[in-house]
């Protein structure tokens, strides 16, 4: 058995999408996922799967998620290992440990062309400060995500790949989760 994390896009965000923990607990379940826990109410699973590959796993949970909780939605879902692998690359190390709350974790569908975080950060009229590593983007908002102008539209445009977001308190708890899992 093998530990990942998944992350759903989307979910329970400005009265859209709505669905419990417990929902999305029980569809894993259903899909032979075992040690099924979530982090907060936004979409954030760590579970156990026969399963070697996070693709794999990830599209069956996109494939039944319409069926199961009434609505299609990108997943993200990453080993427990591959996750450590973005807690170490993080380019912020000063800010994940100050400043959490206003670092941002973006998980991709796919990594960006090469030049595309350069060309995105030329884009910034803020302070924020975006790079990448692999299919993951780390995003410092200085001043708040709240009065940003810097997106999650404009950085999947930028970036060009669809993706979900963590401030980076949830990125480490969900770390420690799956930490107690590897």
């Amino acid at each position: 058995m093998k530990t990942y994390i998944a992350l759903w896009r989307a979910v329970n965000v400005a009265g859209r999408n709505m669905v419990s923990m417990r929902d999305l607990c029980g569809m894993l379940e259903g899909l032979g996922m075992e040690d099924v826990r979530s982090l907060l109410q936004s979409g954030n699973v760590v579970f156990r799967s026969k399963s070697s590959s996070a693709q794999a796993v990830e599209r069956l949970i996109e494939r039944e998620s319409q069926s199961r909780i009434g609505f299609e939605t990108d997943v993200f879902v990453r080993s427990a290992r591959d996750w450590q692998q973005i807690v170490a690359h993080n380019p912020f190390p000063r800010e994940a440990a100050e400043d959490p709350g206003h670092l941002l974790m973006m998980c991709l569908k796919e990594a960006p062309p090469r030049g595309a975080a350069d060309a995105l950060q030329r884009t910034i009229v803020g302070r924020e400060v975006v790079r990448t590593w692999g299919a993951h983007a780390y995003i410092v908002y200085p001043d708040g995500v709240g009065r940003s102008r810097l997106t999650a539209v404009a950085i999947e445009k930028g970036l060009g790949s669809r993706g979900t977001g963590r401030n980076w308190n949830t990125v480490s708890k969900l770390a420690a989760l799956g930490r107690s899992e590897v």
